[in-house]
C-alpha cells in the first residue's frame, strides 16, 4: 500500500435515534443512524406503523369517489337487472 493516500481507519461510536450505541470500525469517529438492529422491525419482529392516515380518503376526495355515490350506483344496477 502507498503511504499517505489512505484515510485513517479507527474505532467509531454508532448512535441510533432509539438511544442504542455500539462501536465499529470506520474512517469517521462518530456515526448517527436513524434505525439499528435493536429497533428495526425485521430484527425485533414488531410492526411499526407509519403515519399514513388519510391517504385513501385523500385519493377518494381527489377523484370524487365518495362511498355514498358508489352505494347508489350499485343499488341502481341491481334494480335494473
Amino acid at each position: 500500500m502507498k503511504e499517505g493516500i489512505h484515510p485513517k481507519y479507527g474505532e467509531a461510536v454508532v448512535r441510533c435515534a432509539c438511544g442504542e450505541t455500539f462501536t465499529t470500525g470506520s474512517t469517521k469517529s462518530e456515526l448517527r443512524v436513524e434505525i439499528c438492529s435493536k429497533c428495526h422491525p425485521f430484527f425485533t419482529g414488531k410492526q411499526k406503523f407509519v403515519d399514513t392516515a388519510g391517504r385513501v380518503e385523500k385519493f377518494k376526495k381527489k377523484y370524487g369517489m365518495d362511498e355514498d355515490k358508489e352505494d347508489n350506483s350499485e343499488a341502481g344496477k341491481a334494480e335494473g337487472e
